[in-house]
């Protein structure tokens, strides 16, 4: 299936790059998410016509997820989680629970956004965890795991 971006997509194609894609890949989530339009004559036409507007969009999406990766950049959370003598949790930190202590200190991330390449946080101590703002802003985050005392 031919597609034309209207984004950037990660591992993909640049806005505007017409590329081939697997059919339920460009139909179940490309198409619907307003990521791209099918690779036709009448398509390629339309998006001509909108390109100025399509980069003025992206422009300003870059712009705002920087302003959003100056406010995060270098920035700790504390996490509090139940954990064994040898630090090692009972459950783990992943996604939500991050993005739960970032709310309570008033950063602006969503789950989403948290990108933890090596998987969820099992043990107590200091980690960095990468948050992908954009296709091209990335910025990290320091997150300290300490052992909850029970009462």
């Amino acid at each position: 299936m031919q597609v034309i971006l209207l984004e950037k997509v990660k591992n993909l194609g640049d806005l505007g790059d017409t590329v081939k894609v697997k059919s339920g890949y460009g139909r179940n989530f490309l198409l619907p998410q307003g990521k791209a339009l099918p690779a036709t004559e009448p398509n390629r036409k339309v998006f001509e016509a909108r390109k100025a507007e399509l980069v003025k969009k992206a422009n300003d999406s870059i712009n705002a997820a920087k302003i959003r990766a100056e406010k995060i950049a270098g920035k700790t959370l504390t996490i509090k989680a139940l954990a064994s003598e040898e630090g090692k949790l009972y459950g783990s930190v992943g996604p939500a629970e991050i993005a739960a202590a970032a709310a309570a200190l008033k950063l602006d991330v969503e789950k989403s956004e948290i990108d933890m390449v090596t998987g969820p946080i099992r043990t107590t101590g200091t980690f960095a965890v990468a948050v992908r703002l954009h296709s091209e802003v990335e910025t990290s985050l320091n997150i300290v795991v300490e052992e909850q005392r029970g009462a």
